[in-house]
């Protein structure tokens, strides 16, 4: 389903998103107004539609949003554990202390070592800097990340 938004409320819209995806702001807005259950069904939604993007873009070699994509998978999936759970989840300092307190819960390092790979895609749609073996590492640790957040679910 597509909806379409004048120019006007389409800039406001990115501007008030700022870095984020325009669609995880749109979800954040809408969170006041969803019962609990339905925001963590709504994530994790949210983190499939970006899995199967980062997927299809890194399938024909857009290694940049495809690795934006991948990101933003984990995220949803944070956002998700983190609404089950009573957490803050709104901005990339709250997904650190995520990472953090699941990793003193579960005294897994590799939740941390891929967040920071994971992490590192994002900052590398910002910079343009990783090589496609670079790229290739970052995104197994962070498909390994998505695999262990969901398991946490």
């Amino acid at each position: 389903m597509s909806i379409a938004i004048s120019a006007p409320v389409a800039e406001a819209l990115r501007k008030a998103a700022g870095d984020k995806d325009i669609e995880e702001f749109l979800v954040e807005l809408l969170s006041a107004r969803l019962d609990p259950p339905e925001r963590v069904q709504l994530y994790l939604k949210l983190h499939e539609k970006y899995l199967r993007e980062a997927e299809d873009l890194y399938a024909r070699g857009d290694l940049l949003q495809a690795g934006e994509k991948y990101w933003g998978a984990a995220t949803a999936l944070l956002n998700a554990i983190a609404e089950r759970r009573g957490w803050e989840h709104y901005s990339h300092r709250d997904y650190n202390v995520i990472i953090r307190r699941l990793y003193e819960e579960t005294g897994d390092k590799e939740l941390v070592i891929g967040f920071r790979m994971a992490e590192g895609l994002h900052a590398n749609f910002y910079h343009n800097y990783m090589g496609p073996k670079d790229f290739q590492l970052h995104r197994e640790a962070a498909l390994k990340l998505i695999e262990k957040l969901k398991s946490l679910l």
